[in-house]
């Protein structure tokens, strides 16, 4: 098995790419081991030192660390996630998707907003998350209030120093010109 690795915007985090898929429906974010527990992939991860974050996607894995160099745990990173894959066990356990965190916190905007909030949701499925997948990370769509998107960023996008010109300059002026009533955008 042969993982390739990519660097991404966000210097604390590696994208990891085991040629194979990692998980199937939605991309699942652990900011700590104890969320985790579903994930025997991700716990494997977060029991190396220096790792903050796991974020499973389609077909990668972002792993997040504090200020620990990454030539120190790269190749236990590499290891783990090998080893997991040759073992057969799953990536997440069953009954883990039933497990709450924050992105199936609900969404809210008013009911009058309804069409508005589908074609915001529409383009960020097709034009904005596909690119931040391919740089290790995904956005989940929150809310809309008084013109305000309210999204959540997750992998390598929480806490890239890039992201919130991502935000602004990206996402905010696709959402300003294809939908009327967007007036800013704002991560939560």
């Amino acid at each position: 098995m042969f993982i390739q690795t990519e660097a991404t915007p966000n210097p604390a985090t590696l994208k990891f790419l085991p040629g194979r898929d990692v998980l199937v429906g939605e991309p699942r974010d652990f900011r700590s081991a104890d969320a985790a527990v579903v994930s025997p992939l991700a716990q494997g991860i977060f029991a190396i030192s220096g790792v903050t974050g796991v974020f499973l996607g389609s077909d990668f894995i972002s792993v997040t660390k504090d200020e620990t160099d990454w030539a120190h745990i790269k190749p236990a990173i590499l290891g783990v996630i090998m080893d997991h894959f040759l073992s057969g066990k799953p990536v997440i356990t069953e009954g883990g998707a039933a497990v709450p965190n924050f992105d199936e916190v609900e969404e809210f905007f008013e009911e009058e907003d309804g069409e508005t909030v589908e074609v915001i949701k529409e383009l960020l499925a097709t034009r904005v998350r596909p690119a931040v997948a391919m740089d290790g990370g995904d956005i989940i769509f929150k809310g809309f209030k008084e013109g305000t998107v309210f999204l959540h960023m997750q992998g390598a996008c929480s806490g890239c120093p890039s992201s919130t010109a991502t935000l602004k300059s990206g996402i905010e002026n696709l959402l300003r010109h294809f939908v009327p009533g967007v007036e800013a955008v704002q991560q939560v």
